[in-house]
């Protein structure tokens, strides 16, 4: 499904804004579910990806349940119209006031992932009168090959429980009263695209269950989070990730217990390809080395380029010359970092011009920032 832009469109809008192609993104979701149809799998969508109020709607309405890391994502999807026993609550650092937001909500689960937070969540479930479903997010020390900023499921990263401290933390959440042990949860990174990481992954889930069993502990999810990535050279060519390679490997590889349920945390994968960021070109301006293409779109507005050194294939969604140039595409930030890329080759370019920085519907919108006091993008959609 190639992505058409339609300039007349688009060219009545004040950019620069986020394009987002609704029918992409509706393909995908009924991609995943053909996918996972007949199986026991629960797919989450990860709210931190992009938590825009259409997006997060048009989710809801295929079926999908979320992944939460903060309160503010629980009450999103909340209003949003998820269902609250569809709703997974991770992260490090859960305040007091978030706890008792999830609580109130009566989401699925908590994925804990330390002693202390468990102590807090039971305080505040016995202060309820409740009892809290919780997972433990397990580090199950696999390499994902992925970027530094965004591998997490090594022991020394900060998320989650090594699994030598299992037993323990096991030991201590069973004898609490307002605590309800459901299931493991791991995450190993994101952007990946080399899939044998969640082959290495099943393999260590598959000795955990084991030991688990060992403890007397019944476990009712098995949550192997997300981290599939897409093709960011290429969107036109790939714009749907490999959804059926990926859940066959889970398919093939995890040893399911009778009456478990596999539980996913997708985000990138789902919307990163139906979003696109559409700014202007203010200026065209020739050095002695270089030629740069200055844009009215930033860092502020997508940052994944000066912050993990992301590339976006940029295109020029207005030009008609059939010749090229080559460029280095920045953007108006009071910061040397503010670059979406060096060395690009597009037809010539001139002030007005649109550019499309794409597969940026995950980690752009949501990330962006007022720096400089600059507006926040508008989103603009194909339907």
């Amino acid at each position: 499904m190639t992505t058409i832009f339609p300039i007349e469109k688009l060219s009545q809008e004040q950019t620069p804004f986020y394009y987002y192609n609704m029918e992409l993104l509706e393909a995908t979701l009924n991609e995943i579910k053909s996918c996972t149809e007949g199986m026991p799998y629960k797919v989450h969508y990860a709210v931190k990806a992009n938590a825009n109020e259409r997006i997060l709607r048009t989710i809801q309405e295929a079926g999908l349940g979320v992944d939460c890391v903060s309160g503010g994502e629980v009450a999103a999807s909340v209003n949003a119209g998820f269902d609250s026993k569809k709703i997974v609550f991770a992260g490090v650092g859960k305040t007091d006031r978030e706890i008792n937001l999830a609580l109130d909500a009566d989401i699925l689960c908590f994925n804990a992932e330390s002693i202390p937070e468990l102590e807090a969540i039971n305080a505040l479930a016995q202060a309820k009168g409740i009892v809290a479903d919780v997972a433990f997010r397990v580090n199950p020390n696999v390499d994902a090959h992925t970027h530094k900023y965004i591998t997490t499921g090594l022991s020394e990263n900060k998320f989650g429980i090594n699994m030598e401290q299992l037993p323990e933390v096991l030991s201590i959440a069973t004898a609490m009263k307002n605590i309800n042990v459901v299931g493991l949860h791991f995450h190993i990174g994101s952007q990946i695209t080399e899939l044998d990481p969640f082959e290495r992954l099943c393999e260590k889930v598959n000795e955990l269950q084991c030991e688990v069993e060992k403890l007397g502990v019944k476990l009712k999810i098995i949550n192997v989070g997300g981290g599939l990535g897409i093709d960011y050279v290429n969107p036109d060519e790939n714009p749907i990730a490999s959804f059926k390679e990926y859940f066959d490997i889970f398919k093939n590889s995890l040893k399911l217990r009778e009456g478990q349920e596999v539980h996913f945390e997708l985000g990138r994968a789902i919307v990163a390809q139906c979003g696109s960021l559409i700014t202007s070109v203010t200026y065209v301006k020739k050095g002695t080395v270089k030629q740069f293409i200055i844009t009215d779109a930033g860092m502020t507005d997508l940052i994944r380029p000066a912050l993990y050194q992301a590339h976006h294939k940029i295109e020029n969604i207005t030009s008609s010359s059939s010749e090229t140039v080559v460029y280095d595409v920045v953007g108006p930030i009071c910061e040397s970092s503010d670059c979406f890329g060096e060395n690009e080759i597009l037809p010539v370019t001139k002030r007005g011009d649109l550019l499309a920085l794409r597969s940026a519907g995950a980690y752009g919108e949501i990330m962006a920032s007022q720096y400089n006091l600059r507006k926040l993008p508008h989103a603009v959609y194909s339907k």
